[in-house]
């Protein structure tokens, strides 16, 4: 095979990302069309890109379709599971945005499907991906700031989820739609399992902007312990306006890795005495991490094409899952919980 035929499964605004990035920023692959139930959303994204096909749904390209050799799942997370273990039984390799499903029952599913086809399955972690995150995790690798102690790490979005993501059966709230990727990083980084998490959550702007749903929360800050005994914390909210906002710190034995910045470029704006200096931050998602989506996508292109392991496996994809739904279950409980009981029985 001397490129990979790529199917877009969601046109959404990650849809849009992972479409233009593999389009434009990936030589060894092509998008050669989009599903989603809104056959405008999917047309849309098909031209933008010059895929020649669009349609409503993935069963739908698999029967009626262009040929293709992968799918870019990015569509509401209960749909993960049944949109994942159809295209590995069709033969396709799977790359699948997080967080990679509901639960570890869904998890082990599109994995063991994944397994059974023989096909490649990676999850879209894509700080793993960027340069500032890369070169931080080889100089904790390599002893540089010698054994992690504690772990900070924070996520901060600037407007409300989508509708679906309020209510916890369809998505598990901001601990999964946007914290899952603390989740990832912070086991990377540390090189550890997590133990054990406690999350207190809390609703500030949900009520005002319109939000009903009695389980929406805004804001959850989690305290972490793993398996080599290191200690930290997560703090997610949504909306928090200013802008991103993600960064991560390190204290090592023997030293400090602080990853990220508020500020979003080098530049500082100074209009007058009365409101002193502003300065810029990252507005959106797609602009801070701009690098990392684009890398994630080769590495997985070159997994499905060269034969090689993912770099985020479907391991690696449970195990935030596990995560945030241990943290879910200690702020409704009151109380720490382990991250072995958020496995299936």
């Amino acid at each position: 095979m001397s490129g990979l035929d790529v199917l877009i499964v969601g046109a959404g605004r990650a849809g849009s990302v992972h479409a233009v990035n593999l389009a434009e920023s990936t030589r060894r692959a092509r998008v050669v069309g989009a599903a989603d139930a809104d056959p405008e959303a999917a047309r849309a994204l098909a031209e933008l890109v010059g895929a020649g096909w669009s349609g409503p749904s993935l069963d739908a390209a698999l029967t009626s379709g262009p040929a293709f050799d992968a799918v870019v799942i990015t569509t509401p997370t209960f749909l993960h599971r049944e949109l994942a273990v159809a295209a590995a039984r069709a033969g396709k390799h799977v790359f699948c945005e997080k967080p990679m499903a509901l639960d570890d029952e869904e998890c082990r599913a599109m994995a063991d499907a994944a397994t059974a086809a023989g096909v490649t399955l990676q999850i879209g972690f894509m700080r793993r991906f960027q340069p500032e995150f890369a070169e931080a995790r080889r100089r904790i690798a390599a002893g540089d700031i010698g054994a992690p102690m504690v772990v900070k790490s924070l996520t901060r979005g600037p407007g409300l989820p989508p509708p679906w993501a309020w209510d916890l059966q369809r998505s598990n709230g901001l601990l999964a739609e946007v914290t899952s990727h603390d989740f990832d990083c912070v086991r990377w980084l540390v090189g550890s399992d997590l133990a054990r998490v406690y999350a207190e959550v809390s609703n500030r702007k949900g009520a005002e902007r319109g939000v009903e749903h009695p389980d929406f929360y805004d804001n959850a800050v989690v305290t972490l312990r793993f398996d080599s005994d290191a200690i930290g914390t997560i703090d997610g909210t949504c909306p928090a306006d200013y802008g991103y906002d993600a960064r991560v710190e390190v204290l090592g034995t023997e030293g400090l890795l602080v990853i990220g910045d508020v500020r979003g470029m080098p530049l500082l704006e100074v209009k007058d005495r009365d409101h002193g200096g502003r300065q810029p931050v990252h507005r959106t998602w797609p602009e801070r991490f701009e690098a990392g989506y684009r890398a994630e996508l080769r590495a997985f292109v070159d997994a499905c094409l060269d034969g090689t392991p993912p770099p985020v496996t479907a391991e690696d994809g449970r195990q935030a899952v596990l995560a945030v739904r241990a943290a879910n279950r200690s702020w409704q409980e009151g109380r720490p919980v382990a991250l072995a009981e958020a496995e299936s029985a």
